[in-house]
């Protein structure tokens, strides 16, 4: 399972961006997936996930409210929507998917990772 994060970039407090991961298979469907990230000297950690339905979602106490995870099954790809960003946004941001069709917030709970896309906040 390759799994092929992209949308990161540069911006400005406040400012929305939307991430993408891209799976070369289709048995993602069947799983979890979720997105993780990694702000320099700190461990990664659990940002958002959601159910093989899509109709399931949990989000870490920090970006609720203002980042949305969803999934489109038929283009095997799952998005983080990131809106009102600030500095402690800032990060490689990875996504995951899971071992069991369900959400997960734990970073063992997740089978195969991306390579990573860095998000970076800042005026």
């Amino acid at each position: 399972v390759q799994l092929v994060e992209s949308g990161g970039g540069l911006v400005q407090p406040g400012g929305s961006l939307r991430l993408s991961c891209a799976s070369d298979t289709r048995t993602i469907s069947l799983f979890g997936m979720g997105w993780s990230r990694q702000a320099p000297g700190k461990t990664r950690e659990f940002v958002a996930t959601i159910d093989w339905t899509g109709a399931n979602t949990k989000y870490a106490d920090s970006v609720k409210g203002r980042f949305t995870v969803s999934r489109d099954n038929s283009a095997n790809i799952v998005y983080l929507q990131m809106n009102s960003v600030n500095t402690e946004d800032t990060g490689t941001y990875y996504c995951a998917r899971a071992r069991v069709p369900h959400v997960r917030s734990g970073q063992e709970d997740y089978l195969y990772w991306g390579q990573g896309t860095q998000v970076t906040v800042s005026s």
